[in-house]
């Protein structure tokens, strides 16, 4: 039975309220105690640990994890050797992909990597930052940075490499992108050996599946209407589906019922243009997973 135990690293820091929130949607309560880096779970075979989601890879790489969570920009910086189950398109405030970006105060002179010869930069992730300088042909003196990076420049670096969603933090301390060089999402890592175990990777795939489903329902509302079968043409020719919208029989022989999945954003649009076209009994409803 200890075999029947799976390790999942949870992510401390900006992904760790994230992350909370994506397993309760698909059905994994966590519960989190400020003395303890050991979640709970409401699954008794399943054991959580917290890590920073900067050295989530490495430890899922040696085995101390059978899975996490983290950024792709976390395994190419550490250069672990792991199994990517699954992206997982959600982030600290958004569902867009964070950025890493190159950045100078706004009054700098250096408006291309390559002014930055000779000159120091401040980051947190050092690695992705000496192969991108290589690339470039540029010698730099790249320094680890432990926080509070934006404002280091001027006096503390000439340019720093930071992460970015909004880009609110960066106009706020007066700095600016020369270059983009990372778009980074969350992955789903697993442990080469622990995905080659069949109730690990049954599990692991479970799980993969129920987080997909959560994420692919965002935004989206299910629909349901009664329409006469002389409108239905009509009815079908509004109604953008996420598939071909399901016709059901009714009692009555001049009726059907319609069930549709479509973009929560365009109900307030769609719905005005279904009564007219004779739609009777539209209901609007939630959508928690979808699963393919």
């Amino acid at each position: 039975m200890s075999d029947n135990v799976l390790k999942l690293g949870i992510p401390a820091g900006s992904l760790q309220e994230a992350t909370a929130e994506l397993m309760k949607k698909a059905g994994y309560n966590l519960k989190f105690s400020s003395r303890s880096y050991f979640p709970g779970i409401d699954d008794d075979e399943i054991e959580c640990l917290l890590i920073r989601a900067q050295e989530m890879a490495r430890y899922v790489d040696e085995g101390i994890l059978d899975a996490g969570f983290t950024g792709h920009d976390w395994i190419l910086e550490t250069g672990a050797d792991v199994h990517e189950i699954s992206e997982l398109m959600f982030s600290k405030v958004s569902r867009r992909p964070v950025r890493w970006v190159l950045c100078v105060p706004n009054d700098s002179p250096v408006q291309d990597v390559k002014d930055l010869e000779g000159k120091r930069i401040a980051t947190e992730a050092v690695g992705l930052t000496k192969r991108f300088l290589e690339e470039n042909g540029v010698t730099a003196k790249v320094e680890f940075s432990w926080g509070a990076t934006e404002v280091k420049p001027p006096e503390l670096a000439d340019a720093i490499v930071e992460v970015t969603e909004t880009g609110n933090s960066l106009r706020a301390n007066n700095l600016r992108i020369v270059h983009e060089i990372l778009q980074s999402t969350t992955r789903f890592i697993a442990n080469k050996g622990a995905w080659e175990n069949d109730w690990k990777r049954q599990k692991l795939e479970n799980i993969a599946l129920m987080l997909d489903a959560c994420l692919a329902a965002e935004g989206k509302v299910g629909m349901m209407m009664n329409i006469r079968r002389a409108d239905l043409e009509e009815i079908l020719s509004i109604l953008p589906a996420l598939q071909t919208p399901t016709v059901s029989s009714l009692s009555d022989p001049d009726w059907v019922d319609v069930n549709t999945i479509l973009d929560e954003a365009v109900v307030r649009t769609i719905v005005p243009k279904l009564k007219a076209a004779g739609a009777r009994g539209i209901v609007e409803y939630a959508i928690n997973k979808i699963i393919e």
